[in-house]
């Protein structure tokens, strides 16, 4: 399995959290701006996160950053030296409308027409490395937030031909309120994408047992990704659907994670503390895994969304 270290052997993935961010940045204003970023500040921060995070009993993180959210190898792989645990990266384009202007007037659809440069880039940063390093992604990253955008079905169109051309898995950024999981799953399979090797992220977002039933149906894993987000959904619902749909026999479906990052630029500092309080690493180890087995969920039940899914789940290339 690749990841910010190298290969490793799929054994030592272990407990995977399977959405979690290093670092969610917006890199023109860093570069414009350098006193609104302290690397050496930053980057010891994530060690210590990650170094707690590996004290209770996590060996690995997939990290979903993409173009769009700040990804930046070089920097996660000097804190991956510094910590312990495995970090597996991905590939795509995080985008709710248009495709970054570098796409616009090129490719298919576009001004100028031609093939897919996205298909291409994704290619590389899977089977080359990304970047100029040797760190390979091993999974695709892409988003429905909303409306289905010319931009946005691009970018999912692309994600799938790469699925197809490699093998590697999907990961898609979700809203369960507007039910985008399923218009997800129906552009990826109508581009022949194989929708077991699909997370649909933050459907935990939801306590909607229908709609996640029917992306589950449909062959998806469900990511329960965001615990911690409260002000989302209250935490007792998420504890609750999670419970519901492993009593139904459905926790082979299932992924567990936070969404959190050791930083993010999108809010002011010291508000992400404030208004998601429990949003951080450890959450689920130390609050969420009381709180499922208290609700019915078994151990073994637990070790499948922890880590037989996550690894059955990247390993299927």
């Amino acid at each position: 399995m690749e990841t910010v270290r190298g290969r490793v052997p799929v054994a030592e993935l272990k407990t995977v959290l399977m959405h979690e961010h290093v670092f969610v940045t917006t890199p023109e204003i860093q570069l414009n701006y350098p006193h609104l970023w302290q690397e050496d500040e930053r980057i010891a921060e994530a060690v210590s996160k990650l170094t707690a995070l590996k004290q209770v009993g996590v060996d690995t993180i997939a990290d979903p950053t993409v173009i769009g959210l700040g990804r930046d190898v070089a920097r996660i792989a000097k804190v991956n030296a510094l910590v312990d645990i495995n970090i597996i990266v991905a590939t795509g384009i995080y985008t709710y409308g248009d495709v970054p202007h570098f796409f616009q007037y090129h490719g298919p659809g576009t001004l100028l027409g031609g093939d897919e440069q996205m298909v291409s880039m994704f290619v590389q940063d899977l089977t080359e490395g990304i970047a100029g390093t040797q760190v390979k992604a091993a999974f695709l990253k892409c988003a429905l937030e909303g409306d289905l955008t010319p931009g946005v079905e691009r970018v999912l169109r692309a994600v799938a031909e790469t699925h197809k051309r490699t093998g590697a898995p999907i990961t898609v950024h979700t809203n369960p309120a507007r039910r985008t999981g399923l218009l997800a799953q129906q552009v990826l399979m109508e581009e022949g994408a194989d929708l077991g090797a699909v997370v649909i992220g933050h459907s935990g977002d939801t306590a909607d047992l229908d709609y996640l039933q029917e992306l589950i149906d449909n062959g998806s894993y469900v990511g329960m990704d965001r615990f911690g987000l409260d002000i989302l959904l209250p935490e007792d619902k998420r504890v609750a659907t999670v419970a519901t749909l492993a009593e139904r026999g459905l926790s082979e479906r299932m992924m567990l994670s936070h969404d959190a990052s050791c930083h993010i630029d999108w809010f002011p500092p010291g508000v992400r503390e404030q208004i998601a309080p429990n949003w951080h690493y450890t959450h689920i180890h130390g609050t969420v895994l009381p709180a499922l087995r208290q609700a019915g969920v078994t151990d073994q039940q637990i070790d499948v969304m922890l880590i037989d899914n996550p690894r059955r789940y990247l390993t299927a290339i």
